[in-house]
């Protein structure tokens, strides 16, 4: 009888084995997907965003994509360039990922960029916008989903200029590449289009105190462009109002300034301000409807353009995971596979990459607005398909120089 038995249990494997087939193979592993942002220190608010739009885009496939599980390992870097790497290291080298989804700020993006190309790990940037990471130093690494931070101020600059008819303006930002790059962009378009930026001033991250910068401001401007995020944002427009510059001189600015991530702490401040980012929550389409709906169910707030360019930055992966049919191991097909991809209708609107691995997307001009007692960004404009290249050949384009904390210099 055990001798029978025994016979059985082989003949079941045999037939086992044949059904299978001789190419079978095993059970792969979770997709480890490593997440770098900020949870503590001036930028924590964004990276809490970062985190929820990337949880809401995985629940909704139930963290499986093409048969495989996904595993999100998150690391805290602080905002802080130096920590970003430390963070992407052990993630790689210890952890094991298969990509690298994040930083933030656009020097830790500068900061990580040899590093991915060392590795040759596939990097997803859904926030990220430093300028050069697609144009000069661009990697066949990194995979932007988000923008360049001079992106949407190009077409804001001309419509600073023919629409509100602004002709001097006083800029105000962060002294590292991301206020550089806003302000240099808007500068560049503005100045094409008749207007002059007589003054920059850059205060640093974390700044306690601005009336050293805003006692400069000259009282002939037209308008303060301004681009700062999360409490510096909100210190900002506080110290702006107590100086009793609100009113007086219209403040304008990059999209962060306004930002649904601290948007509601603002309130009343940020009344009438008027930015241009690719994304508003308040944009009035079925697609954001829905994403807006979903979020809020999830988190109980409202998303920030944070929260969007991670959920975005997740369908990308999903799509190019679905491409490869999970096989993210071949890295080269992976990054071919996201590139290609098209959505039509992503929460921001539709969106593309360029040659060179930046999306193509629309920018709107947003303005402050109070509504049933909340303020929401409301889109007064829109410029479609707009181009890291604003409307010049790339060729052209790359002619200058990269967007500096000097160049175009102010002209008093």
């Amino acid at each position: 009888m055990a001798r029978r038995l025994a016979l059985l249990a082989i003949l079941v494997a045999v037939g086992a084995a044949l059904v299978a087939g001789p190419g079978a193979a095993a059970p792969r592993g979770p997709i480890k997907i490593g997440l770098i942002v900020p949870l503590t220190g001036v930028f924590a608010p964004n990276g809490r965003d970062m985190v929820n739009g990337l949880q809401l885009a995985f629940s909704q496939v139930g963290y499986r994509v093409a048969g495989r599980q996904i595993q999100v390992l998150t690391e805290d870097d602080q905002g802080v360039p130096a920590q970003t790497l430390t963070k992407a290291r052990k993630l790689v080298e210890l952890d094991k990922v298969d990509l690298i989804v994040g930083p933030l700020t656009a020097n830790s993006g500068y900061a990580l960029r040899d590093y991915i190309d060392e590795q040759k790990i596939p990097a997803v940037y859904p926030i990220v916008s430093s300028d050069d990471l697609t144009q000069r130093k661009r990697s066949p690494w990194i995979i932007r989903t988000g923008w360049t931070s001079s992106q949407p101020n190009h077409p804001f600059g001309e419509y600073a200029a023919r629409v509100l008819h602004y002709k001097r303006i006083a800029a105000i930002a962060y002294d590292f590449a991301f206020g550089w790059e806003c302000v240099e962009g808007f500068q560049d378009t503005f100045e094409r289009s008749g207007g002059r930026v007589v003054l920059h001033l850059w205060p640093p991250i974390g700044a306690p105190d601005y009336s050293p910068y805003l006692g400069r401001i000259p009282r002939d401007v037209d308008a303060v462009y301004a681009t700062f995020s999360g409490g510096d944002a909100l210190r900002f427009l506080q110290q702006y109002r107590a100086y009793g510059l609100e009113g007086r001189i219209p403040l304008i600015g990059g999209g962060t300034l306004t930002d649904e991530h601290i948007l509601f702490q603002e309130g009343d401040l940020a009344k009438g301000i008027i930015t241009a980012l690719h994304y508003s929550a308040a944009l009035n389409t079925p697609a954001n409807r829905d994403f807006v709906r979903a979020y809020v169910r999830a988190y109980n707030r409202v998303p920030s353009y944070y929260s969007e360019g991670t959920y975005t930055g997740a369908l990308f992966i999903i799509r190019g995971l679905e491409a490869v049919g999970g096989n993210v191991e071949n890295r080269g097909a992976f990054v071919a596979a996201v590139r290609k991809v098209v959505l039509p209708d992503a929460p921001r609107g539709p969106v593309r990459l360029d040659a060179w691995g930046n999306p193509i997307e629309n920018v709107y001009i947003r303005r402050v607005d109070i509504v049933n007692g909340e303020p929401q960004n409301t889109v007064i404009y829109t410029y479609p398909q707009v181009s890291q290249f604003w409307t010049f050949t790339p060729e052209e384009y790359l002619k200058q120089p990269v967007y500096t904390r000097d160049f175009p210099p102010a002209h008093p």
